[in-house]
């Protein structure tokens, strides 16, 4: 079996499909024969395709540098659906778990580890890599290069580092954008040798773009889901409308269900599989929804509201005809929209004396002199902190970006994962156990009168309300 027929015969076993998109067989093999290769492929251009295969067509392990720890989530779920074993480690993990992880790579069979590129920098993470037989490097979302490295995440300038402990590994680096001037960005700091480049257009032929102005726009997307057949998303800004707009179109016929991340992990897994498989029509959701999900049949994604950014509408409007098939994009918006994307274009771009104002206040909630604290580490409750000294959260948020980027302090990335908890049993044998567990009772009370423990999810917690208790 030559490589050609090895790699269809890969996609057709865990995939489903008979043949490659466009560019994808040729990016494969690019890899496969040992090339690093720079792979530009549009929203729903099949990107994790391309290094997934080879992978699975070599042997040992493919390390995949990945931004954002939600994406490593979701492609390690899925891998496993398809019966792929693969891990992700991310800061909030205990050490334990980042120890069977890496045991696992080292003498189990994973094929794929997900890590973040801060994590390369770790002597633990170096030394038992050079244990491991790696196939493959693959880094995912590679504009962040350019886009983070020089100032929010320079550890994504120092992944060429890690290529020295495995000199012949390939690199196959994967973003949806990139100028000629990032491209070549991308291929210096990864240290390419003889690179090949494929650049597959950013247009979908097959996807209609629309944005219409409309002050009535309920009736409006009425009008158009009755006109447009198959399935479709609809998104809106908060959780109220997801539930709002559901009811106004099951009211008028149209088989509709809501979804937004305040929804427990149980329903949200029950409303996806349902719109999945077909058995409702529309999806209206947050921007919570559509990553990661590999639906080709879209036929509409309508905005009802508007997206946060350029980059953010690509992404969801992208969601339709993933199949190649026809789709439509349309984007409902009235003056007030306008106004109010205005209003958080000014509010999330916070002005030089309110990031100030910003960092004084985390001295003052440090309790540290301003400008001290240097190699120092501190536990960080956003909204403790905004509370005591009536700060906006995205305000806050935002200001943090900004001091990280001028080296005035580095929050980890165990600020976005607070601590969550569950209990494992119900309620009497929870009793039964304060019972025999004295000393442990205060603390289950007190977790008991904080947080609703029994409804089968992970509830984040805090620590120092816990501590003050």
């Amino acid at each position: 079996m030559n490589k050609e027929q090895k790699i269809a015969a890969i996609l057709k076993q865990y995939w489903g499909y008979d043949q490659f998109r466009t560019s994808q067989q040729e990016i494969i093999l690019s890899v496969l024969n040992g090339q690093d290769t720079l792979a530009l492929l549009p929203t729903g251009g099949g990107k994790s395709i391309c290094f997934q295969v080879p992978a699975l067509a070599m042997d040992g392990i493919c390390i995949v540098i990945s931004p954002l720890i939600a994406l490593m989530k979701d492609q390690v779920y899925h891998l496993k659906e398809r019966g792929i074993l693969a891990a992700a480690i991310f800061s909030g993990m205990h050490a334990h778990e980042v120890d069977r992880i890496l045991d696992n790579c080292i003498y189990g069979e994973v094929k794929f580890l997900y890590v973040s590129p801060e994590r390369l920098e770790s002597a633990l993470f170096r030394e038992r890599l050079q244990k491991m037989k790696v196939s493959l490097w693959a880094v995912d979302e590679a504009h962040c290069i350019a886009q983070w490295g020089y100032d929010f995440r320079p550890p994504y300038l120092k992944i060429a580092e890690i290529r020295t402990f495995f000199p012949e590994v390939p690199v196959l680096a994967l973003t949806a954008t990139a100028t000629a001037e990032v491209r070549e960005d991308i291929q210096e700091k990864l240290a390419f040798k003889n690179g090949a480049v494929y650049v597959n257009s950013f247009a979908r032929s097959n996807l209609a773009y629309v944005v219409q102005e409309e002050d009535e726009k309920m009736e409006k997307l009425i009008h158009i889901l009755k006109r447009v057949p198959g399935c479709g998303i609809v998104y809106v800004r908060n959780r109220k409308l997801t539930r709002e707009t559901a009811e106004w179109l099951n009211n008028h016929g149209i088989s509709a269900d809501f979804y937004h991340a305040g929804l427990t992990i149980a329903d949200r897994s029950k409303k996806q599989e349902a719109w999945i498989k077909n058995k409702v029509r529309i999806m209206v959701a947050t921007n919570a929804f559509g990553m990661g999900i590999d639906k080709p049949d879209v036929r509409v994604v309508v905005h009802i509201d508007l997206a946060d950014s350029l980059e953010a509408y690509y992404q969801e409007a992208g969601r339709g005809g993933r199949d190649g098939n026809k789709a439509y994009a349309i984007v409902l918006y009235n003056q007030e929209d306008v106004q109010a994307a205005q209003f958080r274009l000014s509010y999330f771009n916070p002005t030089p004396t309110q990031v100030v104002q910003v960092y004084e206040a985390l001295a003052h909630y440090f309790q540290i002199p301003l400008g001290s604290g240097v190699g120092e580490s501190f536990d960080f409750n956003i909204g403790d902190f905004c509370q005591k000294f009536n700060q906006d959260p995205p305000v806050v948020l935002r200001a943090i970006q900004i001091l990280e980027q001028h080296d005035y302090l580095t929050p980890s990335e165990a600020i976005f994962l607070p601590s969550r908890l569950r209990f494992l049993v119900d309620k009497s044998a929870l009793y039964t156990f304060e019972i025999e567990n004295k000393r442990s009772e205060p603390l289950i009370k007190c977790l008991l009168r904080n947080y609703p423990l029994f409804n089968g999810d992970f509830v984040e917690i805090q620590e120092s309300v816990i501590a003050a208790q």
